[in-house]
């Protein structure tokens, strides 16, 4: 073999070793190496969400299942799986058990989509969280009844702007509640749960405080004679007695409301 030809070979394996050794190095710092690997296929979690067990089996869910996978079809998502939950909005997250196991599970890339707003959280803290745990996960949370989508800032500022309504809608229930309560206690109307203390017992705790008997001694007296609870309880307690003596005052009080809205 001829000089020239062999210092031909040499220059040809020299580089071919120097390219080799190039695209290993390229592929280990950057990462960007011939791959193989298909792109990930982002996986959909539709999530549904009624309150009562009377709902479970009606429209609602029904509903929200319809609108999910319509969106799906329509935006080309392929990979959708959808959930159930009967819970209330305004519960945290480690008291929605569903929901939570989507937020361990769900990666990068991945969508949380639900049909309406208030499906997913009725309160301004559940929906904070949602928000923060999807910017640092870097999956997206869409409301199709609203049209946010988190992967736009205008969709995460609109999704703010939903959470705060809604936080504001459930404090207006709660004070229409509180309302409708006053007005029919003051109809004499009795709320809560039904007296189950016997009158005359209730008459005697009275007697025997006015009488200057301490809690105690009359929580002593009354286990002692066997006279149960409210509750069907054994043994009375200074609560117990203090209760009794609570509920006594209330009756009569109730009792002088309705005489007096007879009277008028």
């Amino acid at each position: 073999m001829s000089c020239r030809m062999t210092r031909s070979c040499h220059v040809t394996t020299g580089y071919a070793t120097y390219a080799t050794r190039l695209t290993l190095w390229y592929t280990v710092v950057y990462h960007k190496g011939m791959s193989t690997q298909a792109p990930h296929t982002p996986t959909v979690f539709g999530y549904c969400r009624v309150s009562t067990d009377g709902q479970e089996d009606g429209a609602g869910l029904e509903a929200q299942a319809v609108a999910i996978r319509s969106a799906a079809a329509a935006r080309g998502w392929e990979q959708l799986e959808l959930t159930t939950e009967v819970v209330s909005g305004g519960k945290s997250l480690k008291h929605r058990p569903v929901l939570a196991s989507i937020i361990d599970r769900i990666t990068r890339g991945d969508v949380l989509v639900v049909a309406k707003g208030d499906r997913l959280a009725r309160s301004l803290v559940v929906l904070a969280q949602l928000l923060e745990d999807s910017d640092r996960g870097g999956w997206s949370l869409v409301l199709l009844d609203l049209g946010v989508d988190t992967s736009t800032p205008a969709g995460r500022l609109s999704a703010q702007v939903v959470g705060a309504a809604a936080e504001y809608e459930r404090a207006m229930i709660r004070a229409r509640t509180r309302e409708g309560l006053a007005v029919k206690r003051s109809q004499g109307v009795r709320l809560g749960r039904p007296v189950s203390i016997a009158a005359d017992v209730r008459e005697r705790v009275v007697s025997l405080r006015s009488s200057g008997m301490t809690l105690q001694g009359i929580a002593g007296q009354l286990t002692a004679e066997g006279v149960p609870t409210a509750t069907g309880k054994a043994v009375w307690t200074t609560g117990t007695v203090q209760t009794t003596l609570n509920t006594a005052t209330a009756e009569r009080a109730h009792t002088a409301r309705v005489a007096a809205l007879g009277a008028a």
